[in-house]
């Protein structure tokens, strides 16, 4: 009988609970595949980015699945900052904004099994941008969290409630912003779109 497939998001259930409110909510750390890039998102750059992060994803879950311990691909995920110290990334253009792609793997995934699944596909083929791709550990702790229903430009209403609620909780955002992509925007139309906003307070 064959293992049972591992699902990320059942097993953490509590900590990708949103709803249109937002809420506290205390985040484990947790690992990813991750690759950073700079620019307007949907532009060529990040697509790229996102082709070389789910090549290395899937090619290290079918590793493991064929060593017996299988799993599910998590969604992608994403932090997003701007360099300039405390700016709002949000109200800085497009072109300047920095971003780290992001899927999540169980814990037990080790960086040489990324290096390995990147040096594979070099091999076959596949972009040198796969090599990029590496293994990270965020550490969110508390976090403000809440569904976003809508458009990616419409965030900056969702990061407001987000904010005034922090700050009633005698809290403040700080790290970067953090977004968790329930929807595939090929498939979904923009005021359908569902997406996790994060951000960690303190």
């Amino acid at each position: 009988m064959a293992a049972a497939k591992l699902d990320l998001y059942a097993k953490h259930k509590d900590e990708y609970a949103a709803t249109g409110e937002p809420a506290l909510v205390t985040v484990k750390s947790a690992r990813y595949l991750g690759i950073h890039g700079k620019g307007e998102p949907g532009g060529d750059a990040f697509q790229a980015a996102v082709g070389a992060l789910y090549n290395v994803a899937f090619t290290v879950k079918m590793a493991r699945k064929f060593a017996g311990r299988d799993y599910a691909v998590s969604k992608l995920e994403g932090l997003w900052w701007v360099r300039q110290k405390g700016a709002d990334f949000m109200r800085e253009p497009k072109s300047t904004w920095q971003w780290q792609l992001l899927i999540r793997v169980p814990d037990w995934i080790q960086a040489r099994e990324v290096g390995a699944a990147a040096e594979g596909l070099v091999k076959k083929g596949k972009s040198r941008q796969v090599q990029d791709v590496e293994l990270v550990v965020l550490n969110e702790g508390r976090v403000v969290q809440m569904l976003h229903v809508g458009s990616y430009d419409e965030e900056p209403r969702t990061v407001r409630r987000m904010s005034s609620f922090a700050s009633e909780h005698q809290l403040a955002f700080h790290g970067k912003h953090h977004e968790i992509y329930l929807s595939d925007p090929r498939r979904v139309s923009p005021d359908k779109l569902r997406t996790i906003l994060r951000h960690p307070v303190a």
